[in-house]
């Protein structure tokens, strides 16, 4: 139970640090409005690694169904598991949406444009191509995984001890300047999900909030991000395994 506790708790953050930078600059009116791409990728980079301390020791800080499913697959983590931890995740996730729409409330109303509000929540393609985005987000999430397990190994972890690895040390920060790279280097296409649960939680919580002004939540585009980063995830860790 503390395992999924910790789950909710690390995707509500990474979701509050995550969603918040991006409502910062898409949202009018807001001080860091306009601030750019640099600014939202280095703030998803801090809220990751935020999570991740703050709950790697309790769960190993997963915080996204790719990493548990790609974890399992490659014989890291148990599958009796992934269900509790995938559901923990949409909770997390689901939350930290509700509390980035508190927290910009009075924006909401002063932005217009109904794309920018989807875009607080949820990610969309600058080109829409189904195989190019279902590639990028495989792409992006695998090197995730790899990354991921690339950490853990460095720092010795063996056994069951990976949980307690990743929550110490420089380990989450680690993981926080994979994420900024991945960012950097392949979020331009698709806006890097690379995590289901990022994506439809706060999908699903902008079709159920009454947001002043909002749109659609282009239902349409909303399963790539959660099949292209499963499919990525394991990759990344079947592909760790073999090769090391």
């Amino acid at each position: 139970m503390q395992a999924y506790i910790g789950e909710v708790i690390g995707t509500m953050i990474l979701i509050i640090l995550g969603d918040g930078v991006v409502a910062g600059v898409l949202l009018r009116n807001s001080k860091a409005e306009n601030s750019g791409w640099i600014v939202i990728t280095f703030g998803w980079g801090m809220a990751v690694a935020v999570a991740v301390y703050c709950v790697g020791q309790f769960s190993g800080a997963h915080i996204n169904p790719a990493v548990t499913i790609g974890l399992a697959a490659s014989g890291q983590f148990e599958w009796a598991l992934v269900p509790g931890y995938i559901i923990a995740q949409f909770i997390g996730a689901f939350i930290g949406a509700v509390i980035v729409w508190l927290a910009y409330l009075a924006h909401w109303g002063e932005t217009e444009d109904e794309g920018l509000k989807l875009g607080v929540f949820c990610t969309a393609p600058a080109i829409y191509n189904t195989p190019a985005n279902i590639i990028t987000e495989i792409i992006g999430t695998f090197v995730l995984v790899f990354g991921v397990s690339g950490i853990v190994a460095n720092a010795g972890a063996v056994g069951g001890d990976a949980a307690t690895i990743i929550g110490s040390g420089l380990n989450p920060l680690l993981v926080g300047l994979l994420v900024l790279g991945i960012g950097l280097s392949l979020g331009g296409p698709t806006g890097y999900a690379i995590n289901p649960a990022r994506d439809l939680g706060p999908r699903i919580a902008h079709a159920v909030l009454p947001i002043a002004g909002k749109g659609g939540n282009d239902w349409g585009y909303s399963w790539i991000p959660v099949v292209g980063p499963v499919i990525g995830g394991i990759l990344g860790g079947v592909l760790f395994v073999l090769l090391f």
